[in-house]
């Protein structure tokens, strides 16, 4: 019985290589391909895989979003991230929303493949660099706040930001100001940056 595979990537290129390489592997089925987080999502409820393989960064929904709509969703699928940012931030966030994988990169495929069957098994596969660093640095914002944040480092109005989250624009600016005044920030676009070093957008 394969272990059956929703990969989540937006960039093509790397998407294809992962699958490949998955594919070599004879327990496993990539079963789904998707370029953003909200069709990932939408594939996973649809093929139900054992496993999601995503990406930290991208468009629609992030793939910590993306984990943490499986985990409210209560569905039976192990969430590994693959990613490039290996800040403490990030793997905090990610454990909070019920992710067992996260592993950069830079990991070689033997890794991955022994990673991806751990987590299948009912263990947690996380790089051991980060594993430690993990608890380190609390995340000051709240989900609203990083939501609101990220659309305003993109160079969002408050206007555009209210309508595509359905708040008023006087909210959008008090989390905004929320936000620059929690992370030190003289502006939106420090506090986006500060917020995304630290591994918390």
């Amino acid at each position: 019985m394969k272990l059956r595979i929703v990969l989540a990537e937006d960039q093509a290129l790397v998407r294809g290589a992962l699958a490949a390489l998955l594919q070599l592997q004879e327990d496993f089925e990539v079963v789904g391909e998707a370029g953003d987080g909200r069709a990932a999502l939408a594939l996973v409820e649809r093929l139900q895989p054992q496993i999601l393989l995503t990406d930290v960064e991208m468009p629609e929904m992030t793939g910590l979003e993306l984990a943490q709509a499986v985990q409210q969703r209560k569905w039976p699928i192990r969430v590994v991230i693959l990613t490039t940012f290996g800040r403490a931030g990030y793997l905090r966030r990610a454990l909070e929303a019920g992710v067992v994988g996260y592993l950069l990169k830079d990991a070689s495929s033997e890794q991955l493949a022994s990673a991806i069957r751990r987590v299948a098994a009912g263990a947690r596969a996380i790089a051991p660099e980060l594993a430690i660093a993990g608890w380190e640095g609390a995340d000051p914002l709240t989900d609203r706040e990083r939501q609101v944040l990220r659309l305003a480092g993109e160079g969002k109005s408050a206007a555009d930001i209210a309508r595509r989250l359905a708040l008023s624009e006087g909210t959008v600016r008090n989390y905004i100001s929320e936000a620059i005044s929690k992370l030190g920030a003289s502006n939106r676009i420090e506090a986006a940056r500060i917020a995304r070093d630290n591994g918390w957008l």
